[in-house]
């Protein structure tokens, strides 16, 4: 049960990464992103946070978030 927690949420979030146009809208949703999939795998949530915040903020400057049009 716990795995599809952990599927939903990520695909659930990953979906909304493509509506963000900021850095720091990336970054909010990459915070909550991190935390919910931190306490689903058991793990703290707020160092989940923080590094999902710092994915979200940093992903359109490796090409991950970037539209294609």
């Amino acid at each position: 049960m716990r795995n599809t927690k952990f599927i939903l949420a990520a695909l659930g979030l990953s979906a909304l990464a493509g509506c963000m146009e900021t850095d720091g809208q990336r970054a909010l949703a990459g915070a909550a992103a991190g935390a919910v999939i931190a306490d689903a795998t058991d793990n703290n949530a707020l160092t989940g946070a923080a590094l999902g915040a710092g994915a979200g903020a940093l992903c359109d400057d490796v090409g991950i978030c970037r539209r294609a049009y």
